[in-house]
């Protein structure tokens, strides 16, 4: 007999990890609080841009195997992939706000039975999967034993969410071992990857550690590229140089670093050890800061353009995506930097090819915004732009696909 599955939230991880559930034999039920995002997806229609993705959706919807709806129901398996954003509290340190993990959990607590399965999804802070065991027994009147709880975090890269879910190593914390060992059956329907076993702790601080790391190594990168801009060398030869070492390999840095993963699980980690979190909370700090930066100097070369030339220059921004070749926003530097400019009141045109529009801006053809703009700023290395000619153009290159150092 097939196993149902019911997943909780359909975003950029939930309804991809529902899809390749229902393409590997589970009946999946898609649960989501947004009409809008039911009614589509039910249509065979992405709400978000991700290549494959709304084949498979067809595909599924189909055969019969998956569906999307606003309730959820009586499953063998319940998957939470809600979003965890930050609270930003002034003047304290920022911590997760897991109200749609805790809400999931209560909806679990009504429907879940003795023999059943949880697996968190959500990234989150050390000690939530115990949080929802205690919010699960307590709605369905079950004890720990009835029923089986792990923590499996997503580890993939949007533009390759499918592939990734398929291929990706795992890491499966379970509140004990036979939650784990009963996870890992249904992980290893779709995952060719390897896949490691551990508590739920462990599991927890994997995926934050994973991303804080990165934002770490990042933080290098752009702290590089701002001593490089006042030395007056090219940051990015200088990175292609240093990583000829055979132990060097320093990451390119950009206009700040955005996304749901990078820019927010470091600071879970902070919540979790305030006091012994130093490196982290700097490497924060010098990413966030980035933006402002960027800004700066982008304002200060306007002024000296105008002091030289005499007129209100036409500024092009390129990219409004936290990454190349995505569709995503989500804490996107580059955003940041647009809307700065835009309150300056210069007058700029935009090109971001995964986007239809946004906010005010137009957005334009690459090579339209390459000709009428006076100076070019480079945020995010779309492929679309690779191919554009930057001779005799006055370029500001935060993401270096010009080949040439910042003014």
């Amino acid at each position: 007999m097939l196993k149902t599955c019911c997943v909780f939230g359909l975003g950029y991880i939930g309804l991809p990890t529902a899809i390749v559930l229902a393409k590997s034999g589970f009946f999946v039920r898609g649960v989501d609080i947004k009409e809008n995002i039911v009614l589509k997806i039910n249509q065979g229609k992405a709400h978000f841009d991700e290549p494959g993705l709304e084949e498979l959706l067809s595909e599924v919807i189909k055969n019969k195997s998956f569906k999307a709806s606003l309730n959820p129901c009586e499953s063998d398996i319940f998957i939470i992939a809600v979003p965890t954003p930050i609270n930003k509290n002034c003047g304290k340190v920022p911590s997760a706000n897991l109200k749609y993990v805790f809400e999931a959990a209560k909806n679990i607590g009504k429907f879940i039975r003795k023999g059943n399965t949880v697996i968190i999804e959500s990234t989150s802070p050390v000690g939530t999967t115990e949080k929802v065991l205690d919010i699960v027994l307590n709605e369905s009147g079950l004890s720990q034993n009835d029923i089986y709880l792990s923590y499996c975090p997503e580890r993939v890269l949007p533009g390759r969410i499918i592939h990734e879910l398929e291929n990706n190593n795992r890491i499966i914390g379970g509140i004990n071992s036979e939650s784990a060992n009963k996870t890992l059956l249904i992980y290893q329907a779709f995952c060719k990857g390897e896949i490691k076993l551990t508590d739920a702790k462990t599991a927890e601080l994997v995926k934050l550690s994973e991303n804080s790391y990165r934002d770490v190594n990042l933080a290098f990168a752009n702290e590089l590229s701002m001593i490089c801009a006042r030395l007056n060398i090219n940051v990015f030869e200088l990175i292609k140089f240093c990583n000829l070492h055979p132990r060097v390999n320093i990451l390119n840095p950009g206009c700040g670093v955005g996304g749901h993963c990078i820019a927010i699980d470091p600071l879970f980690i902070v919540e979790s050890a305030p006091d012994i979190t130093p490196l982290i909370q700097t490497a924060r700090k010098v990413n966030q800061e980035k933006s402002i930066w960027v800004t700066n100097y982008i304002f200060e070369y306007v002024k000296k353009f105008k002091n030289h030339f005499l007129f209100e220059p036409t500024i092009g921004i390129f990219g409004l995506t936290f990454k190349p070749d995505i569709d995503d926003i989500r804490e996107s530097p580059a955003i940041k930097i647009f809307n700065a400019l835009e309150e300056k009141g210069f007058n700029i045109i935009v090109s971001e090819p995964n986007l239809d529009n946004f906010l005010s801006a137009k957005i334009l053809p690459p090579e339209i915004v390459r000709k009428q703009a006076d100076i070019l700023v480079i945020l995010v290395g779309h492929k679309e732009f690779k191919c554009l000619n930057f001779k005799d153009k006055y370029v500001l290159d935060f993401c270096g696909i010009s080949n040439k150092k910042l003014l």
